[in-house]
């Protein structure tokens, strides 16, 4: 089969095409024709030789992807969830070695749901990783309730445009951040307010948050612990808190640290739910196909994805 493996570390010239084996599942795996990946920021981290590298060092090749939808072609032997045939997505083995730049993907069953028929390939591959941090911050994490006062930094990306929708369905009163040119955007996802963060401090605007989602890091995290109430909770997805805000965090009885999402299948089935019945809307920025993957990683890149971006492996 054709995957894209990378040759050791660094720019796009790491890739490169290779024809390995069809992998072949085990007891609990299905094995899944791939007909389209999404791709997210840990895809560039991680060939380049951060994000999660340091857990596929021993691995040879390495296939990067962790984001799939595609069609079952074989089962494993103890494997009763999907039979041949069905359409599957999910998120396979993060964070570990997903192998989804590739044909074909073996992936435990328990880590994948059903494609609602309502949505295409590429809608369901967006929904995974992206999805899944939404999910488990929101939901696993900082149990958002309503009526709560939610804000959601970088709202108009990949996490933060499934968040904005994700808190909205639980009932809170959310808050969206990003450039001017994305307020409708940001809106249109159920957003009640939108700060534009060239232009506006978020910090000398908002305050009494129960529960502020950080995709940015930096400096963002400290002015974040600003607006919460006591109580409250910040989450960081890019970077963790280091040793002073979490001091600072405690010091002020907000609840802060940084979570890294897990494949989950039981998450994965509640975000099928919700995108069957229209809740949750994957917004694709643009779709690749896959000898294009170059391209995808740039845009990644650039900082000014709306949405998420896909990459088709098969019709």
């Amino acid at each position: 089969m054709k995957a894209l493996v990378i040759k050791g570390h660094g720019g796009l010239e790491v890739f490169e095409f290779q024809d390995i084996p069809i992998p072949t599942p085990k007891a609990n795996e299905v094995l899944v024709k791939v007909k389209a990946v999404s791709i997210n920021p840990v895809d560039v981290k991680t060939r380049k030789g951060k994000g999660i590298a340091g857990r596929l060092k021993s691995e040879n090749p390495v296939v990067l992807g962790w984001d799939i939808s595609g069609e079952v072609t074989e089962v494993g032997g103890e494997a009763g969830k999907f039979k041949v045939g069905d359409k599957v997505f999910g998120m396979v083995n993060f964070p570990g070695h997903g192998k989804a730049y590739a044909e074909f993907v073996a992936a435990p069953e328990d880590q994948l749901t059903k494609k609602p028929a309502n949505i295409s390939h590429e809608e369901a591959a967006a929904a995974t990783l992206a999805a899944l941090t939404a999910w488990q911050a929101i939901v696993d994490n900082a149990r958002v309730q309503s009526g709560q006062k939610v804000l959601i930094h970088a709202a108009s990306g990949g996490v933060g445009h499934y968040a904005v929708q994700i808190a909205k369905h639980l009932g809170a009163y959310v808050t969206g951040t990003s450039s001017g040119k994305n307020k409708s955007f940001v809106l249109g996802m159920g957003a009640d307010e939108h700060i534009d963060y060239t232009i506006e401090n978020f910090e000398d605007i908002k305050e009494n948050q129960d529960f502020v989602l950080d995709a940015i890091g930096g400096d963002n995290i400290d002015k974040s612990l600003q607006v919460i109430r006591p109580g409250g909770t910040l989450i960081s997805i890019p970077s963790g808190l280091n040793e002073h805000v979490t001091e600072k965090a405690k010091a002020n009885n907000i609840n802060g640290y940084f979570i890294l999402v897990e494949s989950n299948g039981n998450d994965m089935d509640k975000i099928a739910g919700l995108l069957e019945d229209g809740t949750l809307k994957s917004h694709i920025h643009k779709v690749f196909d896959f000898d294009e993957m170059e391209l995808a990683h740039s845009q990644i890149e650039s900082g000014r994805t709306v949405g998420k971006v896909i990459v088709t492996i098969s019709k």
